[in-house]
């Protein structure tokens, strides 16, 4: 019983750990990773998506908080 507890609380931890997100954005850069236009340009744009919706999310919370 006391493993499954111990996974509970561990799947809980795991929904705010944001270190993907933060090593996507903060990484050194791979010199052997292929440089082209299309793979910057695709970055770039999932870049910009990701802080798009961390910017909504916090303003749905802002709001929601507001309302209370």
């Amino acid at each position: 019983m006391e493993n499954r507890e111990q996974h509970n609380n561990n799947e809980k931890v795991n929904y705010f750990d944001f270190s993907e997100v933060l090593t996507y954005f903060f990484r050194k850069k791979d010199p052997n990773r292929p440089k082209s236009f299309n793979l910057k340009a695709m970055h770039t744009i999932n870049k910009i998506s990701i802080l798009m919706f961390l910017g909504a999310v916090i303003v749905m919370i802002v709001r929601a908080i507001s309302r209370a």
